[in-house]
């Protein structure tokens, strides 16, 4: 950065939008605005009537480090810790996928069942696979009456989701399982509903993603094998087992791997009202069934 003029915050912000969009970035504005706020400790709004203030030299030593980060393609959300979900900020680690706006539809999708779903006490809900634990947690946060069993393989997600639940005032809700998929859950234990977001990404595509998610988020919670079902085409059976009748099963997918998705259903036997629910880009992103009576 040139030295001729201090460096308010206005000026800051215009040098690294121009320079993180020189380095791939999708949203070089909001990621500088976001880095200097987190550098400055304050709120993101406070920067707009800050504009001719120029900030601490701690800060910005800061900034300067997160802005080289950014620019090796680390996510916005790790540099800062967090990332807002459902109106909600959880915490996040390089140990849990980064939650997507896309995947509140699959929140959506599970409140509106609960709200007619036929129950004479609380709702047991599974969240598969929980990361960070943003399904667990919104489902506790709005649906009525719910308990929650946050399953996931990994036990560093797990104390991340954990540190969620407790953040936002849901764990006493929430009971959270290290297991693969259902296999350390107990034998007799039966839920109402069963929602994730398992890993959907083909072995082949995962070289064409963003370097963002391909060299930084966890790939275990992104590749599902060749087809991208590897992990899917086993929590359906389980799923079938698990569930209560008239149960439902929701998944978050790829719009790739909707047919295979749907194929896997009906081919279980165990399942009707199959269908698959397009986001706003009216792509597939969820798909529900029910657990035959």
């Amino acid at each position: 950065m040139p030295q001729t003029e201090s460096w308010t915050i206005g000026r800051l912000l215009q040098w690294t939008t121009d320079y993180l969009k020189q380095h791939g970035s999708e949203s070089p504005r909001l990621d500088a605005e976001i880095l200097l706020a987190e550098a400055c400790g304050c709120e993101r709004i406070r920067l707009y009537t800050r504009f001719a203030e120029e900030p601490s030299e701690q800060a910005r030593v800061a900034f300067r480090e997160l802005v080289r980060r950014r620019a090796e393609h680390t996510p916005v959300a790790y540099l800062v810790g967090r990332r807002e979900f459902y109106s909600l900020s959880f915490r996040v680690t390089p140990d849990v996928l980064i939650p997507r706006p896309e995947t509140e539809l699959l929140v959506v999708q599970l409140l509106d069942l609960a709200r007619e779903y036929p129950s004479d006490g609380p709702l047991e809900i599974a969240d598969v696979g929980t990361g960070s634990g943003v399904l667990a947690v919104c489902a506790v946060k709005h649906a009525p009456k719910c308990r929650v069993t946050a399953i996931d393989s990994s036990p560093a997600a797990l104390e991340v989701a954990r540190a969620n639940a407790r953040d936002l005032e849901t764990a006493d809700a929430i009971e959270f399982i290290h297991s693969d998929l259902f296999d350390a859950v107990p034998a007799e234990r039966r839920f109402d509903f069963i929602v994730s977001n398992p890993p959907y990404v083909k072995e082949s595509e995962l070289e064409n993603l963003a370097p963002d998610v391909r060299d930084h988020e966890p790939r275990t919670a992104l590749a599902a094998g060749p087809e991208g079902v590897s992990v899917i085409e086993r929590l359906i059976p389980q799923s079938a087992k698990r569930l209560k009748s008239d149960g439902w099963l929701l998944m978050e997918i790829s719009p790739m791997i909707e047919e295979n998705v749907r194929q896997l259903l009906a081919n279980d036997g165990r399942f009707d009202a199959i269908a698959t629910i397009k986001d706003f880009a009216n792509l597939a992103r969820v798909a529900r069934a029910r657990r035959i009576a």
